[in-house]
């Protein structure tokens, strides 16, 4: 089968591996023509120091991306979705299964991906959607270690398509889902909660502080789960808690990185601005927040976390906050 994979960074170039490993020929397209050349020419991993197979192809071109198969895998900055979205619009003439793999929400709209592709891509133009996540860093998928996904649609003939295509007997293993609500969100949400932890890290609160902002975050991302309409089981499973164990306290996991950044001094722009890689974690705490507001949720991690990432609160000052709340029942 031909795919393609519309965006080459660390995570879509690594899945392009996957699908290669799988009998597939890839195409990845990105605007970034050291990251072509370096894959069409040294068959290598833009980021990584690996080798990568030679079926996998790339092109600046996003329409001869698009013309070279049916089944387009999104794996672009959420940021920049609509944007590219736009542009595959105007270029494809039959329809596509758009499959999402970025863990994210909009600026300015917090919309999800799914969301993003009905507002910008003609009806006339999707054969369908489905969204694939959990926890899953580049850095050992890329190594070919052991791996569990979830592709969820609201087809479930779409989301046993993509779990057949992406599954590998030897390390990777995709479940499917109807919920793709609480797969995305819990895929966004998970990065707010990664960085509250890697803050606490970076304060040296200690183990047990940031077992505490984990395990009380889950309860915070399944109420945004459940106010926008996904199920509490999914923001229970490998997109939401799965996601967030391999995040929220791992050194290859940017969020945590920016989050510990954080703790240690620097400003959210400036733990931003220091990753190479596109930190979603920002974003999501200020969509939990809008979130909260808009359905009256009851979020006082995120809600903290928003006035800490925004300069409106001293990360000394939110915890003192945080622990002098009154006292309830777990």
């Amino acid at each position: 089968m031909n795919i393609s994979v519309i965006g080459g960074g660390a995570w879509g170039t690594t899945l392009a591996q996957l699908l290669a490993d799988n009998g597939n020929n890839v195409l990845i397209r990105d605007i970034n023509p050291e990251f072509v050349e370096k894959i069409n020419k040294a068959h290598m991993h833009p980021f990584f120091d690996v080798e990568i197979p030679h079926n996998i192809k790339a092109t600046l071109d996003l329409k001869e991306a698009c013309d070279m198969s049916n089944v387009l895998v999104l794996c672009v900055p959420t940021k920049a979705m609509r944007t590219v979205l736009k542009d595959i619009n105007t270029v494809i003439t039959n329809k596509k299964l758009f499959i999402n793999v970025s863990k994210g929400i909009e600026p300015n709209t917090s919309f999800r991906v799914s969301q993003i592709v009905d507002e910008e891509i003609a009806k006339d133009k999707i054969e369908d959607y489905v969204v694939l996540s959990g926890p899953s860093h580049a850095e050992e998928v890329i190594l070919r270690k052991v791996t569990s996904l979830v592709a969820a649609s609201y087809n479930p003939k779409s989301a046993l398509f993509v779990q057949n295509i992406f599954s590998n007997d030897k390390y990777l293993r995709v479940y499917s889902s109807d919920d793709v609500i609480g797969v995305e969100t819990g895929g966004a949400m998970k990065n707010a909660i990664a960085i509250v932890s890697g803050i606490a890290s970076g304060m040296g609160l200690g183990e047990n502080a940031r077992a505490s902002l984990i395990s009380r975050g889950v309860k915070e991302i399944v109420q945004i789960v459940k106010a926008l309409g996904g199920k509490e089981d999914t923001a229970y499973g490998l997109s939401g808690v799965g996601d967030l164990i391999v995040t929220a306290s791992s050194m290859n996991s940017r969020n945590f990185q920016c989050g510990l950044k954080i703790g240690k001094g620097m400003s959210a722009s400036e733990a931003q601005g220091s990753s190479v890689q596109t930190v979603e974690g920002i974003r999501a705490i200020e969509a939990g927040y809008e979130i909260g507001q808009k359905y009256h949720l009851d979020l006082p991690i995120i809600n903290t976390a928003y006035l800490v990432v925004n300069g409106k609160l001293d990360a000394k000052v939110a915890l003192q906050m945080l622990l002098s709340r009154s006292l309830k029942a777990e």
